[in-house]
């Protein structure tokens, strides 16, 4: 390389961004991920032996799946070729399968292709990297924040190794903007006070890319001299220089998923503490509240039941003020049946007996209707015993007859078994009564 050449790779090293800057040379410096790329692991023995398979690096956003496959192409001297999965199409990666097989076989060079947000190309684009993945004319790298058991089909999952990609860790976020401010020049010290530092590493939430394009905003005002920072920047002044940090919530994401779970489990868990935690994360992350509201109602009658047969009416309610008023004052709507739901005696028995009931029509089919509980309402019905012996509950002793309303073949069957708790009790202590 001479003196031109390498002052040009100096230029375009510095007008990079600092994430591109800070990307590390060797699997040495790579940060993170030790559970699966750490030195003794099988994934980096394989590298080290130059085996490579192929691979779904699955994880959230700013946790290294980039930079792990740049380092991947590197060691294994590859051609590398990159797409997004956003900008493709069929007919494209079927190009790119073909180039990659020709390099193959006319100059025995090896290619990888980096597909990110693989989760977005559709089956039959999946199907066309089959053949080129099986044969190994490429070795595949996709990328993914989501769950590839969802969104990927089978065949091509059977075809490749799943490496699971965790968000940084603290520690690891504090390594990379130690580096980045090394990288800049600065003092750390003297941008950040050691509160601010852990606070910036809190904020990001796992995510590298994030963090380091935070401190290099963070190193741009500070070189800009700003008026009204007192420098180090501390804990209560770190919104004046960053933009306001976002929840990581994407309602297309396994965080949206994840949320919504633990918020459902958490009413169902009488927790109305964690359900308010769950239910502001989804505000703040932008969750419709009508959706929210929905999941409410349905929760009242799965999990709550007859427990407390108000639930439904509360949950209902709630439903119609969120769509009547919207946000932000739905909030208020949201918490008030979140925490009532949370706080109400539960029971899933009419669920379940529902669900019991559907397991026995499946299996037996369109049984026999008793004969008394058959329509009556024309002579030729009568003549054919419709009706016959039927008896009035409301003529009876206790407003109840003992006859028998279950096909022959299932009359022994219990599908509803109210709990002990609630207003269940009344129901289960009254339906011992009539039996009596």
């Amino acid at each position: 390389m001479d003196l031109f050449e390498q002052a040009q790779n100096q230029y375009e090293d510095s007008t990079q961004p600092l994430a591109e800057q800070l990307r590390p040379k060797d699997f040495e410096d790579f940060v993170g991920q030790a559970h699966a790329l750490g030195p003794g692991t099988a994934l980096r023995k394989n590298i080290e032996t130059g085996w490579i398979q192929n691979l779904i690096l699955w994880g959230p956003p700013g946790s290294g799946k980039t930079t792990f496959a740049h380092l991947l192409a590197e060691k294994i001297d590859s051609e590398f070729v990159t797409v997004n999965a956003v900008d493709t199409g069929a007919k494209k990666l079927r190009e790119l399968g073909q180039q990659a097989r020709d390099r193959r076989l006319q100059f025995r060079r090896k290619t990888m292709l980096f597909i990110d947000e693989i989760h977005r190309l559709n089956k039959a684009q999946q199907d066309v990297l089959l053949p080129f993945a099986e044969k190994g004319d490429f070795v595949l790298v996709g990328a993914t924040t989501e769950n590839p058991s969802y969104e990927l089909n089978s065949a091509l999952l059977s075809r490749c190794r799943l490496v699971v990609f965790r968000p940084h860790t603290r520690e690891d976020l504090a390594r990379l903007m130690k580096r980045a401010a090394e990288r800049l020049s600065v003092p750390l010290d003297e941008l950040l006070t050691s509160e601010a530092q852990e606070d910036l590493c809190e904020r990001a939430s796992g995510d590298a890319r994030r963090l380091i394009n935070w401190f290099e905003q963070i190193a741009s005002v500070a070189q800009l001299k700003a008026e009204g920072i007192n420098w180090p920047v501390g804990r209560d002044q770190l919104s004046q220089v960053i933009e306001t940090a976002g929840i990581s919530y994407d309602k297309n994401s396994d965080e949206h998923y994840n949320c919504v779970s633990a918020f459902i489990k958490s009413v169902r868990g009488s927790d109305p503490d964690a359900a308010l935690y769950y239910l502001a994360r989804m505000l703040r992350g932008g969750e419709d509240p009508v959706f929210i509201a929905r999941r409410l109602v349905i929760l009242a009658s799965e999990d709550i039941g007859n427990a407390d047969p108000r639930a439904i009416t509360v949950a209902v309610s709630g439903l119609q003020a969120v769509e009547l008023i919207g946000m932000p004052e739905a909030r208020i709507s949201l918490a008030q049946v979140t925490t009532y739901l949370s706080s109400a005696p539960k029971s899933n028995r009419a669920y379940v007996g529902l669900e019991k009931a559907f397991k026995v029509v499946d299996k037996t089919g369109a049984l026999p209707i008793p004969l008394a509980l058959r329509s009556s309402r024309t002579q030729a019905m009568r003549d054919l015993g419709y009706g016959k012996d039927y008896v009035y509950t409301h003529d009876a002793p206790k407003g109840w007859a003992r006859q028998q309303y279950l096909p022959e073949s299932v009359k022994a069957e219990k599908f509803y078994e109210p709990v002990d708790r609630g207003f269940e009790k009344t129901i289960l202590q009254y339906l011992a009564w009539l039996r009596e």
